[in-house]
């Protein structure tokens, strides 16, 4: 078995849903060795998330973003974690039911996903800033 890790920094992205995946893959070309594994992807913050999903129509990225905005609105009353912005707190609850990670087969040196799959980086503060990413890759 063999393992490899490495942890990238993304530079800033917009407040939004965006496909990362050719980014992940770039910084761990070890993946063309693996002919069974496992790829793990995790950020390392708590106001944007990670995610698997529609990689070919930019709607459905949109669709997100307003969907989660609807979810979990900005300036409630009821939020006492205001001290960095009134999207803070929304970006920790948007986080904490995307999730900070996602784990990924690898079969053949590529990821193997479905035809239209991608991994987004959900970034939930509009001005989040550079992101790190940890990727483990595990396999034989």
């Amino acid at each position: 078995m063999n393992v490899y890790q490495r942890e990238i920094a993304l530079s800033s992205f917009p407040r939004g849903f965006h496909i990362i995946t050719r980014k992940i893959l770039e910084a761990i070309p070890e993946i063309k060795e693996v002919q069974t594994g496992l790829l793990h992807v995790f950020i390392k913050h708590t106001s944007a998330g990670l995610s698997l999903n529609e990689n070919a129509d930019p709607t459905v990225r949109r669709d997100f973003e307003r969907y989660f905005n609807k979810l979990v609105p900005e300036n409630e009353p009821y939020f006492e974690h205001t001290m960095e912005g009134s999207d803070d707190m929304p970006a920790h609850i948007k986080s904490a039911i995307v999730g900070s990670s996602v784990s990924l087969p690898v079969t053949d040196g590529e990821l193997n996903l479905g035809t239209w799959q991608g991994i987004y980086l959900c970034e939930f503060r509009n001005y989040g800033g550079s992101r790190r990413i940890v990727i483990t890759l595990t396999g034989v």
